[in-house]
């Protein structure tokens, strides 16, 4: 790692260095550490490793540990008492993984792309890698690491070769994106969209426009801005200093823009694009293989990335097309019994609509019933209960011959599908999982395509297993 010496951390998070149990300002040793870790089980030799107080682990007690596997170093908030090697004494071991994230990101000659957004976050940044991927070696953000502690750990895990860093960045409170783009330095900012979630803590959507764009406040100099131009609250941004945002979607007034969009199922779409940003307009067709007609404007998103990377329309299609799936997002599953939809990684108003809609308009026959099985979405302020309420009149409407509503919250929900009064939907409620796993065999039969989605705090992924076996 790239001038990642121990002098040199101790340095970047304001911490007293030790060696030999002595205190130093200085010390002699110029070798690199080979990673950064927070879990001492991924300790190799001539690693950091940072000792964090968690809820139910503390890291210290691990120190030991990672010395006699060969670390480099340990960053820690309390002395070692019988210390096996150099540490360096911090007041908060989170901030100064950040502190050393953001020293090791301004060593690097390496363009980042910060991707955030309410919605669609996760696959936007699957489609933007996979495009970039065409031209250079490319490092994604992998799993769920974007936040205050994954996205360090991320651009820690950036190595020389790498030419581009696609990066989430994900917050729920003020001050968040801020500090993230304090580490992420990014020289493209993307924004897919300001959508109903967090609002416990930011209130309103115009206060999660706020704190979205945070991202800007730290962004290379001439670092170049792509958003969501149907959104309309990130339409209002004209300006971000002193250049115009390169906007995205389906109305024509973007600078990329699409049309003769064909749904095809469950195995995705096709769909024009028209790149306006050159002197003559380049229109090209792009297959996503991904399901949902959301899936779309991440594919937008993506061309926006390529345009400005200087990648070709053919590398661009290519990269479209060869885009995977994430588990627990629009993830299509094929079982003995069911065709599952993964969706259950989270969720939101916009998310559930959008889910509800990719299930709505599968192809089913006599015996494929369309089911959603759906929880509780979490963090939506006072407005909770309505929400709920209103995703469940939605699933109705949308003529789904099966709705069920699993968690406390789930209660209004399945009160909202109740309400529309249509005989052609069966609605069930259960308080939680337990519950429900008793009468799932009932309910569901061969055949079915289900829907799973809810907030990752649900743990739906449980669900996923179950109807998997």
């Amino acid at each position: 790692m790239k001038n990642v010496t121990l002098a040199n951390i101790a340095q970047a998070v304001s911490g007293i260095l030790y060696t030999q149990n002595m205190p130093s300002t200085v010390c002699e040793k110029t070798t690199e550490a080979s990673k950064v870790v927070i879990d001492s089980r991924q300790m190799e030799p001539g690693g950091i490793f940072v000792a964090t107080c968690g809820a139910h682990v503390d890291g210290h007690n691990f120190i030991d540990t990672v010395f006699a596997a060969g670390a480099l170093g340990v960053i820690c908030e309390k002395a070692p008492k019988e210390p096996k090697g150099a540490y360096i004494l911090v007041q908060d071991s989170f901030q100064a993984l950040e502190d050393l994230a953001e020293f090791y990101r301004n060593q690097l000659e390496i363009k980042v792309v910060g991707i955030t957004g309410s919605v669609g976050k996760t696959s936007t940044k699957e489609f933007v890698a996979s495009v970039l991927s065409e031209q250079y070696q490319v490092l994604k953000t992998k799993g769920n690491f974007n936040n205050e502690i994954g996205l360090p750990l991320t651009v820690l895990g950036i190595r020389e070769e790498c030419q581009v860093a696609v990066l989430e960045m994900g917050i729920s409170d003020f001050g968040e994106m801020h500090r993230l783009s304090k580490v992420a330095r990014p020289d493209v900012c993307l924004i897919t969209n300001i959508g109903q979630c967090h609002l416990e803590n930011l209130g309103t959507r115009d206060g999660i426009l706020r704190a979205k764009t945070e991202i800007f406040d730290f962004m290379q100099e001439n670092a170049r801005v792509c958003l969501n131009g149907d959104d309309d609250k990130l339409v209002t941004i004209k300006e971000v200093k002193g250049k115009s945002p390169i906007f995205f979607g389906r109305e024509q007034k973007n600078s990329i823009w699409a049309d003769q969009y064909e749904n095809k199922g469950l195995v995705g779409s096709k769909a024009w694009i028209h790149n306006c940003l050159g002197e003559k307009e380049d229109v090209f067709e792009v297959e996503i293989p991904l399901p949902g007609e959301h899936m779309l404007y991440n594919a937008l998103a993506a061309v926006s990335v390529g345009v400005l990377f200087g990648l070709s329309t053919d590398q661009i299609q290519a990269g479209i097309r060869k885009v995977e799936p994430v588990d627990g997002r629009s993830h299509v599953m094929h079982t003995e019994k069911f065709t599952l939809i993964d969706d259950c990684y989270n969720a939101n108003p916009i998310s559930m609509k959008a889910a509800i809609d990719l299930l709505a308009m599968t192809e089913h026959g006599h015996n494929a019933r369309r089911v959603a099985v759906l929880g509780d979405m979490f963090e939506l302020g006072l407005d909770t209960d309505a929400l709920h309420a209103q995703v469940g009149t939605y699933a109705v409407q949308k003529g789904l011959d099966m709705v069920i509503c699993i968690g406390t919250l789930c209660k209004h929900m399945y009160e909202g599908a109740v309400a529309v009064g249509d005989s052609h939907t069966m609605l069930y409620y259960f308080k939680d999982k337990a519950e429900f796993f008793l009468q799932a065999d009932r309910l569901l039969q061969k055949e079915d395509i289900i829907l799973i989605k809810a907030s990752h705090g649900m743990c739906f992924e449980e669900i996923i297993q179950r109807l998997e076996a």
